[in-house]
């Protein structure tokens, strides 16, 4: 009957350390979830804000252009 005990025991406290870990498993995944969202969220601003400083670069080499062939500082090619 003891040995009945203490295996029940071992079993028992086996599964309250597997649900800790499972508890804590959920807790990360949630905030992974959470963090992702977040990504998700973020990541269009960024792309407009990208393609906005893209814009620029493009009209800012235009007129550099322009000036350089002005001033006759172009490269012949």
């Amino acid at each position: 009957m003891a040995e009945e005990a203490d295996i029940l025991n071992f079993i028992g406290e086996q599964f309250r350390r597997l649900n800790a870990r499972f508890d804590k498993k959920d807790v990360e995944d949630l905030e992974t979830k959470m963090r992702l969202s977040s990504i998700d969220d973020h990541l269009p601003g960024m792309m407009m804000s990208v393609a906005g400083i893209n814009s620029r670069i493009d009209r800012v080499e235009e007129r550099l252009g322009r000036v350089e062939r002005r001033l006759d500082l172009t490269d012949v090619r």
